[in-house]
């Protein structure tokens, strides 16, 4: 028998037995859309991941309280509270006049429910400097922003996102009204300009005050959460990472850089880190979708040891006009490979849909997500489907070709 008559007896097999070849199908079916929508997902997050981190500027450096090591950031990433920075350590740095060091600023924040007469929403406040706008490349559409005076005076004074403002304000004017952020009442001064929805930060959402307030009126703290320093120019980034670098440890009286209660990097470096962590964490979700795989594959060989059985008479009438051992074999594991491919064509397909649907749905909510039907993960489905068909088929062709021939002969 060659091998186009055993797919074609693969496939009648299936056609008779509809219920319990799709039963059996639908392990591999679900295991390939799991692994090719968790690969390309992944690949697609990350890329989101990354332009965000990009548009926030290929100058910028980011200092962060808490050592790290040296594949990964500091536990402060995570959101674990470290308060080894201080507002002072951002001034003692910009002191040394570094020509390379455009600006710097810093941020503290929290979150409340913010009220205006009898409007509410709950929004994320940030305490920072008034060097906010040039750092992060932000612009004011109404009023102005905080000035040197008012953020080391505790001074009761708020900028608002575009959004928030509509959602307290709508159409009323917000500049000198007064809204409540955790029982006390400040002042608008400013509106920032729309800048869109962002994974890492929606400006548009947020409030900002003077960083002295959110420090003593609003959280009750005296660190800072983390810094941004704005460089001039990319070729000078580590001449400045390293006179950040010093001014802390002298500050910290850190003589071991091995010690540092600290972690600066710059945009390239953060980068790095990203892709590490989420390549990591994609092919580890693979790898656990794959289970279904697994599963999918003992549904193989559980319908092929049904089948030998079911064939059995049809399996002594060829070996008893010739056939061999290996002729038998080389059937079965075909059928099985068939049966596995077929599986996995409409897993692909099943997946690229699922993609291109998750693809509309987050370009709805505002989110600059690329379609990335990875091409690493239709390859990887046809041939792990293959590949599950030859191993799990195994065991039933070789059974189907120990049976003697006249035995065979013989059953009913």
């Amino acid at each position: 028998m060659n091998i186009f008559e055993s797919i074609k007896n693969s496939w009648q097999m299936i056609v008779r037995n509809k219920v319990r070849s799709f039963l059996t199908m639908l392990g591999i079916i679900i295991g390939i859309t799991a692994v090719m929508i968790v690969l390309s997902v992944g690949e697609s997050v990350q890329g989101l991941i990354l332009n965000e981190v990009k548009s926030i500027g290929s100058n910028l450096v980011g200092i962060l309280p808490g050592h790290s090591e040296e594949n990964g950031p500091p536990s402060s990433a995570f959101g674990i509270v470290i308060t080894s920075l201080k507002y002072e350590d951002g001034e003692a740095i910009l002191k040394e006049n570094n020509p390379h060091i455009e600006s710097l600023a810093m941020y503290v924040s929290g979150s409340d429910i913010i009220t205006m007469d009898n409007n509410k929403v709950s929004s994320t406040f940030y305490g920072t400097t008034a060097s906010y706008l040039d750092v992060q490349n932000s612009s004011i559409t109404e009023g102005r922003f905080f000035t040197k005076e008012e953020e080391i005076g505790n001074a009761k004074v708020v900028v608002l996102g575009s959004q928030i403002a509509k959602h307290l304000f709508g159409e009323q004017n917000p500049l000198g009204q007064k809204i409540k952020i955790k029982k006390t009442n400040f002042i608008v001064i400013g509106i920032l300009k729309e800048k869109g929805g962002s994974l890492i930060q929606n400006e548009d959402s947020n409030m900002f005050v003077p960083i002295s307030t959110a420090q003593n009126i609003l959280l009750g703290i005296n660190h800072v959460s983390f810094m941004r320093m704005k460089i001039d120019k990319a070729e000078n980034i580590d001449g400045a990472i390293e006179v950040a670098e010093n001014v802390l440890r002298n500050r910290h009286n850190i003589t071991d850089k091995n010690e540092d209660d600290f972690t600066i990097s710059s945009t390239a470096q953060a980068l790095e880190s990203i892709s590490s962590i989420t390549d990591a964490l994609r092919f580890f979700l693979a790898a656990v979708a794959a289970i279904s795989l697994v599963v999918g594959g003992f549904g193989i060989m559980n319908i092929m040891l049904a089948t030998v059985q079911e064939r059995t008479k049809e399996i002594g009438l060829r070996k008893a006009i010739g056939a061999k051992n290996t002729d038998i074999i080389k059937q079965f594991l075909i059928e099985a490979m068939t049966i596995t491919f077929i599986s996995g064509i409409i897993g692909i397909i099943i997946g690229s849909l699922l993609l291109i649907l998750i693809s509309i749905i987050v370009n709805a909510l505002d989110y600059k997500w690329d379609l990335i039907i990875s091409p690493v993960s239709i390859i990887l489905g046809f041939f792990v489907s293959i590949g599950i068909g030859l191993v799990f088929g195994i065991t039933p062709a070789k059974r189907a070709s120990l049976l003697n021939p006249i035995e065979a002969l013989r059953y009913e």
